[in-house]
């Protein structure tokens, strides 16, 4: 079965059970400053869950978009991805568990024809500290219906102990878990939820890819059953679902129950068609074939052995990104960037273990954008952006690599050393100082080096890390404060970054807009810049967009940033603008973005009359977003924008 058809089998079956179907949302999640990412399908749905109406109605079903950055160091087993598909459907106060575990069994059993011999579930065996009962209804409900199928099923108590009984004939397949297992929330575990924050016991669905693992993944146990359960991390289990019966809120006293009894079903749209197709290695399923093959042809290896650890990684990363980007989220140092550039780098790093050393990346993401145009649209319109911004970090990371990875050898080379005539280990931590040079000078994050370090058992020592950074940021901020005098009414780290901003901001909209359009002045405060500038008509919000995306992509290249003394003459005859260009004295102060020297050199972006303070590089300055373009006058707009 292919990915497409599943989705909209799932979707066609809750929409015959009562369910509107509703679009999913972004992978940044709107107005929840709680969490970067939208991980899960309930998150977009949580004001519903705690009791607001949903304009859809009681009963709604998606396929939303996730993102996990929590996996990223996961990937590369058969079965871990950062970014997935959730399908999913959800009752706010309407039915519950009868009608959900009902439907789970008719879905997956009875349409998709999994075999019931490979299908396990998992309870909650209840706490009484906490007020929530054994859940002992799911797991009769699910036993009954193996009943009909046939199938004499047990219902183990103790799965971590015990592992998979075979009792008289009849074996396990339902199994009690705690709360470190069978509750969910957003915040994990009971103990771990902020109050006011909903959750509820579950009851989640399992799939026996590997059944021969049985009685060899953890030899020497004291296991009476087979040697695993369905939580064992050998790969014989993949979870393919789970049924959240979100009924409870955190108090400070503990937990109550909410005005109305929530069902919160999600099923990973891959792992699921994995379990269909009955191949417990979820890269094999039909996304990702042809970037597969790309990868393939590109390195001269197949997907096979080794090299299979390198192509997983790759293969989700790429992906990853691909969504990412196309929601707006453009590589960089900070928050949701951060990641962005963390998987390209990470996928570029990988690409080595199979012998690419060339720009690849685009090509592996346009294969995923051809896969997915259908469903997501907006891929094949930020096509350009996606593809764009993936070459340029992988162009950015690859002229440091090489070096990178020399001095990082260097710096590990003497781990054995010779005494006595013994080789002996004498160094088993790389400098914290070392480590950040690594990430100053070639672009190394921190976790990049601990990954590399790791593989050889070598420990980073993070303190002194973080204590060489913080010193880094603070020497940064006190030159910005004290290099310069003029030109901004306040000179702390944030003017600094909008003041730079407002240099980006004009000549974007002088190429979006067109070159009449000049500064008319500006007004600079540690939360925002306002830009005003001639042009006689409201920009439209492609054009915003246009102005985003093109700032954004030279803050992702992490352009240089130079202030130069010449004559004003010089100036002029090199292309640079600027406000009051005949208040200027003869000596003049410019500034230049790029490696250029004058305007017109293909690889200067802007150049400008100004008496500073700016940022070094672009790379310091977040995302750019503009809040709003209004009318001032006459034939002069006004933008407000922030960094974020």
């Amino acid at each position: 079965m292919k990915v497409k058809e599943l989705r909209a089998t799932f979707l066609s079956f809750m929409e015959e059970k009562g369910h509107v179907i509703v679009p999913s949302s972004p992978l940044v999640p709107e107005n929840d400053p709680t969490t970067l990412f939208t991980g899960s399908g309930m998150q977009p749905m949580l004001p519903y869950l705690l009791g607001q109406p949903h304009p859809s109605g009681k009963r709604v079903a998606d396929s939303q978009k996730a993102f996990r950055s929590q996996d990223i160091e996961e990937v590369g087993d058969n079965r871990h991805t950062t970014f997935f598909e959730m399908i999913g459907n959800w009752s706010f106060g309407d039915y519950f568990k009868e009608e959900q575990i009902t439907w789970m069994w008719d879905f997956l059993v009875s349409k998709l024809k999994l075999d019931p011999e490979n299908f396990y579930l998992t309870c909650f065996i209840g706490n009484d500290s906490l007020g929530v009962p054994r859940d002992t209804y799911s797991a009769e409900l699910w036993q009954a219906f193996f009943k009909k199928k046939g199938i004499d099923v047990g219902i183990g108590e103790n799965p971590e102990k015990d592992g998979i009984r075979t009792i008289n004939g009849v074996r396990d397949h339902i199994f009690y878990y705690s709360e470190k297992k069978n509750w969910w929330s957003r915040t994990g575990a009971p103990a771990n939820m902020p109050i006011g924050e909903p959750g509820g016991p579950d009851t989640e669905m399992f799939y026996d890819f590997h059944p021969e693992l049985g009685r060899s993944c953890i030899p020497n146990t004291p296991f009476s059953g087979e040697f695993c359960h369905v939580n064992c991390d050998c790969g014989r289990f993949v979870e393919i679902g789970n049924n959240v019966f979100m009924q409870y809120k955190k108090t400070a006293q503990g937990f109550e129950e909410l005005p109305q009894m929530n069902v919160d079903h999600g099923s990973g749209l891959e792992r699921i068609c994995a379990a269909v197709n009955d191949d417990g290695d979820v890269f094999n399923i039909d996304i990702f074939e042809n970037a597969k093959k790309t990868i393939e042809n590109l390195s001269g290896k197949a997907y096979t052995g080794e090299a299979q650890y390198a192509f997983r990684v790759i293969l989700d990363h790429i992906r990853a990104a691909t969504f990412l980007i196309s929601d707006g989220v453009l590589p960089g140092n900070k928050d949701q960037s951060y990641f962005v550039r963390r998987l390209i780098r990470r996928a570029v790093r990988f690409a080595r273990n199979l012998d690419i050393h060339t720009n690849f990346c685009a090509e592996v993401a346009d294969s995923f954008i051809q896969v997915y145009k259908d469903e997501y649209t907006n891929l094949e319109t930020n096509k350009d952006v996606i593809l764009g911004e993936i070459t340029k970090e992988e162009e950015k990371f690859r002229k440091t690599l090489e070096n990178g990875m020399k001095e990082f050898e260097k710096a590990i080379i003497e781990i054995h050393k010779s005494v006595n005539g013994e080789t002996k280990e004498i160094i088993r931590h790389l400098s914290g100082r070392i480590a950040f040079d690594l990430l100053q000078s070639y672009g190394f994050p921190i976790e990049l080096t601990e990954e590399l370090a790791k593989e050889r058992n070598i420990i980073v020592d993070r303190e002194e890390f973080e204590k060489h950074k913080k010193e880094h940021s603070d020497q940064s901020r006190t030159a910005s404060a004290g290099k310069f005098k003029g030109g901004l009414g306040g000179d702390g780290e944030m003017e600094v970054k909008f003041h730079t901003a407002t240099h980006l901001l004009h000549q974007a909209l002088r190429e979006v807009l067109g070159e009449h359009v000049l500064q008319k002045g500006s007004n600079i405060t540690p939360e925002r810049l306002r830009f005003d500038f001639s042009h006689d008509a409201k920009m439209t919000d492609e054009e915003k967009k246009k102005v985003e995306n093109l700032i954004n992509s030279k803050i992702a290249a992490d352009l240089p940033v130079t202030r130069e003394e010449v004559s004003f003459e010089e100036a002029k005859a090199r292309g640079a603008i600027g406000l009051f260009e005949d208040k200027y004295s003869d000596v003049v102060s410019i500034y230049r973005i790029g490696e250029g020297t004058k305007r017109g050199d293909s690889n200067l972006y802007s150049i400008e009359f100004c008496g500073g303070p700016h940022v070094e590089r672009l790379g310091v300055l977040g995302t750019f977003k503009i809040q709003k373009e209004e009318a001032v006058s006459a034939g002069v707009r006004r933008i407000k924008a922030v960094l974020i």
